[in-house]
């Protein structure tokens, strides 16, 4: 009896033995359940962002710089002799034309070698009537006419220092003598030259531009400028290349430029402050949305994140230029047909998971 009791407990036992196991086999994961469900937890901690390709694409050489309206001529007027003025015939702001009287100085010699040259002209006309009948040398003749010439060169020197007209079209600036002044051809104004009166040409005015070496192949005179003023901030002015210079800074790498700017109706004053844009052709280029480029704190490094197999890509950049929401980006990293992240970048690290999400 015992012996079928024992038999009965043992097939009991292993009764729920093989219930146990079954229930266990159940509960289990199935293959493969372990990595569908890692699967699902890394694209939860993925960042969704918005991606756009990169893409060289033929743009516009643009170079927008910063200047300093200055006149087109600045002239100190002085005689080469000494004298007493007799009348300055401008004040300050006065607008002159060219040719126009602006100082008058003593005329006493040049009344004497006036009448010097008449006096002269008189006899050697008799002259000239005497050497027809032999009555006088060749020689004698000569010296006669060399003289009339010589008093006619005294004399138009004497006229062009005692009546000081405008060389051009322009606007006076300075006055430092007035009338009944002795002038002395010494230094006396603030840039240390001798000077009755100094004026400057407005119409047109220039513009000095300072370009960086590298642009020196594809500038060329003729090109067209825009200019444009905090002054006059809706409205802009054209202007043109007409002088490179020949030299490069060897300090600061650049070249300068000057840029002419019709003024006729002269809103461009000399000492304003301008901006000039110059288009230089046509080159490969990146452009990219602004918002894309960030900057690293503390620096003034620029760089931007790329979407490279799941993950986000730090790279360095320099901007070459902007316009206006754009800016032209480069880096040696970027062949073209990378994916750039411009939404959702800001807080992404190097190496961050990624996801695309559309619009």
């Amino acid at each position: 009896m015992k012996t079928i009791s024992t038999m009965k407990t043992i097939k009991i036992a292993l009764i729920a033995l093989i219930a146990g196991t079954a229930f266990t086999a159940c509960d289990m994961p199935k293959p493969g359940a372990a990595s569908d469900t890692e699967s699902a937890t890394a694209e939860l901690k993925a960042r969704p962002v918005k991606v756009m390709e990169l893409a060289y694409k033929p743009t516009a050489i643009s170079q927008n710089i910063t200047s300093t309206v200055v006149a087109y001529e600045e002239t100190y007027l002085s005689p080469a002799l000494s004298g007493r003025i007799r009348s300055v015939k401008v004040e300050i702001n006065d607008h002159v034309k060219k040719g126009q009287l602006l100082v008058e100085l003593d005329r006493t010699q040049l009344a004497q070698t006036q009448l010097q040259f008449q006096q002269l002209l008189t006899d050697l006309a008799r002259m000239d009537t005497l050497l027809q009948y032999g009555s006088i040398t060749q020689q004698a003749y000569d010296q006669m006419k060399a003289q009339v010439e010589t008093t006619q060169l005294v004399l138009l020197n004497l006229e062009e220092n005692t009546m000081l007209r405008a060389p051009y079209s322009g606007v006076i600036t300075g006055k430092y003598y007035n009338d009944g002044e002795l002038f002395s051809p010494t230094p006396n104004t603030p840039v240390g030259k001798a000077a009755l009166v100094s004026m400057i040409q407005v119409d047109p005015v220039k513009l000095m531009v300072n370009l960086s070496e590298k642009h020196l192949p594809l500038i060329k005179v003729g090109m067209k400028a825009t200019i444009s003023t905090d002054v006059y901030p809706n409205e802009s002015f054209q202007g043109t290349v007409f002088r490179i210079h020949p030299t490069i800074s060897a300090a600061t790498r650049t070249f300068t430029v000057e840029v002419k700017v019709p003024n006729r109706k002269q809103k461009l004053v000399p000492g304003m402050f301008a901006r000039v844009s110059l288009k230089l052709g046509e080159a490969e280029a990146l452009i990219v949305p602004s918002i894309a480029v960030m900057q690293q704190t503390g620096t003034n490094q620029r760089y931007v994140m790329l979407h490279e197999n799941g993950s986000a890509l730090k790279v360095n950049v320099e901007i070459l230029n902007r316009h206006d929401d754009q800016l032209e980006i480069s880096s040696p990293e970027i062949q073209g047909g990378e994916q750039l992240i411009y939404a959702g970048q800001t807080r992404l690290e190097n190496g961050t998971a990624v996801k695309i999400v559309s619009e």
